[in-house]
Order: structure tokens, then sequence, then C-alpha cells
């Protein structure tokens, strides 16, 4: 028996142990910060199986890690298990079928991406354990991925100065390396101040707090054709100063997330945004104030690490997926578009398969380089810690992200399979690194030669705090 047979059937001894966990998470979905019944989940069997836990960490109340082992190289592998908020929905029915009016759901498959990660990090622990062999293995528990960047806190507070190695997976349609292109981002709350008036009276007294808003808004979708093809720009209007058409509104906040390819790009891109709100409250008397609530890295590569992790999935194969699963899958496929399910197959540099419900093979390293990428706050730890990371094969093919569709294959046995096939490529990858110096080298040397020059600035600035609703604290 191989190390990698050895250390998989150790992942599939503890299986359902850690299907039941992502289950649970399931069962009581709950967004950024207050994920406390998830993380007091995750932290429960941490310290059953032996783990040495921290809770808290970062100044973030839900954020937990485990270590286990001593000596040698640390591996973290990274979990997560926020929800998104109005995603309500019966679990493996292929119907639109809210739980409750309003509520959560985990439409990212954040709940499979925590219980998988631990699951490969208990494996290597008890390998660990087996073999005598010097290395730690470390579980990081990490809220508010969606929006909330609480990982760019965690490297902000140093929670990653002695990794040696980071690996994390995410839910997806077929099963690969990820591909490691991301954008950069921050979310930037701009508030404008005015001074409320008469509006009809008295409107020269007035100084619109909404106009200089508006005016914002407009400069930057002009804006929009002169910024990098790849640079992405969204807003919402979170205050609009009241709902009297009569009143000269005296306040006006709108949250801009600001994408770009790259940290550098990033900073410059939304010193332009700032430049087009100063001009806003110069134009109408107002004044504006801005303030960045999180903000991401851009993922950065590593070529050792992604091969390394390729061989795991090439001696693997994908998923095994029995009859039910595709048939389950095909019902899902139907309340889809041709176009979601064709788009799936490109993004993944996939020829389209029609007929083709769930994963069949390993998507080839380096597909899906498009400009159709979001962010994510692994991005930020990849900056600091040679990182890698997979997609596993957990749900019908062309489901879109953060929909419905996504809420209800999350309980299904083929969303089970897909976390335990990742959970098995991470726990040999990180066998291999803890066993071979060499490798942790050779990643590291990538490392230092793809970020030579460019010295990393974290997108969190030092006086912004974790946006933890008052609600969350407890």
């Amino acid at each position: 028996m191989t190390n990698a047979d050895a250390i998989w059937t150790l992942v599939e001894a503890k299986r359902e142990i850690f299907f039941g966990l992502s289950d649970r998470v399931w069962d009581t979905p709950e967004t950024n910060y207050a994920e406390f019944a998830s993380a007091d989940a995750h932290e429960a069997i941490l310290a059953t199986e032996g783990f040495r836990v921290t809770r808290g960490v970062g100044g973030m109340p839900t954020a937990v890690i485990g270590e286990a082992g001593a000596g040698g190289p640390i591996i973290a592998i990274l979990g997560e298990f926020d929800a998104l908020p109005g995603l309500s929905q019966e679990a493996g029915i292929a119907q639109k079928r809210s739980l409750g009016a309003g509520g959560n759901g985990h439409g990212c498959g954040h709940n499979l991406l925590g219980a998988g990660a631990m699951m490969a990090a208990t494996a290597v622990k008890d390998y660990l354990a087996a073999h005598g062999l010097a290395g730690r293995i470390r579980y990081y528990g990490c809220p508010a991925e969606e929006g909330g960047s609480s990982k760019g806190f965690m490297v902000r507070a140093g929670l990653f100065d002695d990794v040696d190695i980071a690996i994390s997976w995410h839910p997806a349609p077929f099963a690969g390396v990820n591909n490691p292109v991301s954008l950069a981002c921050n979310e930037i709350d701009f508030h404008f101040t005015g001074r409320a008036a008469h509006a009809s009276a008295a409107p020269h007294l007035g100084r619109s707090a909404l106009d200089a808003l508006e005016l914002m808004n407009v400069g930057v979708n002009f804006l929009r054709e002169h910024m990098p093809s790849t640079a992405r720009i969204h807003y919402a209007i979170t205050d609009a100063g009241g709902n009297a058409p009569n009143v000269v509104q005296a306040r006006a906040t709108a949250r801009y997330l600001v994408r770009a390819r790259s940290l550098p790009e990033l900073h410059a891109l939304s010193a332009r945004v700032r430049a087009i709100a100063d001009g806003a409250a110069l134009m109408t008397g107002t004044t504006v104030q801005s303030r960045i609530v999180s903000g991401d890295a851009n993922l950065v590569g590593n070529t050792p690490l992604e091969n390394l992790m390729h061989a795991h999935l090439e001696r693997l194969g994908p998923p095994v997926f029995d009859d039910q699963d595709r048939a389950t899958a095909e019902e899902f496929q139907k309340t889809l578009s041709a176009e979601d399910v064709a788009s799936a197959f490109e993004r993944f540099g996939m020829k389209l398969r029609k007929g083709v419900a769930l994963c069949d093979a390993i998507f080839p390293p380096e597909s899906g380089a498009g400009t159709l990428v979001g962010s994510t706050d692994v991005g930020t730890v990849s900056w600091v810690v040679p990182t890698v990371q997979m997609r596993g094969a957990t749900y019908a093919i062309g489901t879109p992200g953060h929909s419905w569709q996504l809420v209800a294959q999350g309980k299904l046995p083929a969303a089970h399979k897909g976390m335990e096939h990742a959970a098995k490529v991470m726990a040999a990858t990180a066998l291999d690194l803890i066993r071979s110096p060499d490798l942790i080298a050779a990643a590291k040397a990538d490392h230092a030669e793809r970020l030579d020059g460019t010295p990393f600035v974290n997108p969190i600035p030092d006086d912004v705090d974790p946006p933890i609703p008052a609600a969350a604290l407890r």
C-alpha cells in the first residue's frame, strides 16, 4: 500500500463523521461573522479528534484553528462554513421551495468546504501519529468568505507567519486543480453629507447628498470605458437619505465593490474611484467620506504545488458516482438553461458533452483563465504563503453558483462523494509535502520568484476591524 492509498483509507474511515458535520452546517446556514452554530460544530469535532483548538482568532468570534502534530513543517488546510442570505431552500428536490422567507442557504457549498477540509486535516493527523512523523497539520475554520474577507484579517494578525504551505478546495461541477486566477477587490463605503432643506420653498439652501451619490455613479459608469477590461466595479445604494421627495436629502451612502486583476492595479483603480467621489462632492457642495469595509488580494499561483495536486487527481481519478446520483443530477439540469450547461463546460476547459450531468473526468490544468472570474480571500493568503486549491465535483454540471439549485444539492450523496474525493486529494498532497522537504523548498522558490519586486500590501488597512454585526456578538 502506498502512502496515498494509506491516507485515502484514513479519509474513508471518518466519512460518516464529516458527512454529518457538513449536513449539520447545511441545516444551520449562517452569514458573515454570525456562524456560531457552524463554528461550534467544527470546534467540537476538532476537540473530539484530538486537535489543539483555539477559538476567536484574529478578533473574530467564529474563527477557529485546530492544530495537531509536532516539529517539522506546518501545512495549513483552509475551511469555510458561511452561507448566503435569501437562499433558503429545501434539500434534495429539483424545484424552488424555500424553507422560510428571507432565510439563508448554502448557495456556495461552504458546508461541504469546511467539513471536507477538516476531513483531510484529520486524516493527515492520524497518519502522522500512526507513523511517528514530524510535522504539523493546521485546520483553519474561516468565517465570512462571502464579502467578509476573514482570511485577510487572519493574515494581518500574523496567523500564517509560520505556515509553510496552504491548501484548500471549493465545490464545483468538475474536479481538478483550481486555476489560480481571481480578482483583487475592495468593498468601500462612500458616505455623502449635505444640508437638508425644503425642496420647493428653499431648494437653494439645500445641498443634496443624493445628487452627489448619483453624480458619482454616473462618473464611475463613464470610467468603465477607460479601465482595464479585466476590472469590475459594482455598487449598491445602501442609504438614499430617506423617502420624502420634498426634502433635500442630507445624507446618502453607496457601497462600491472595486475589482482588478492584481493588487497594484486595484490600488490604482480604487484611487480613481475615490477621485470621482471627491469630484461629485465638489460639484454639489457636499462632503464625502470613504471607508474600506473588506478586501481580497488576487490569487498567486504555484506551479510545483499545482503539479503535485494534479498528479494525485490523475491517480485517484474523478469521483465515482452511481446511477442514482446521475439521475438526480439530470433532474436538476432540467431546471437550467442550455447556456448554463455549456458555460460550465467551457469555463473548465472541457468539451461540451450533452447528456452528461455529473463530472466523470479531471479537468485540465490552467483551464478557465478567461475574464469571468470573481474574488476570494484565499488570494490574500496566497501572497504570504505558497498556496494551492482544487475544485471538487459536488453538483450537477451547469448549476449556477449562489443559486437555489446549488443549495438544494448540498446534502445529496453526490455532494458527500465529491467532498470525500477532495479530502483525499488534499490529504495526499499535504502528506507528500510533509515527507518531502524538497517539494516545500521548490514551492517556496516559485512563490518568491512570482512576487519578486511586488511588495505585499494587505487590501485591508490596519485601522479596519472585521465587520462583525452587533447582533452576532455574544
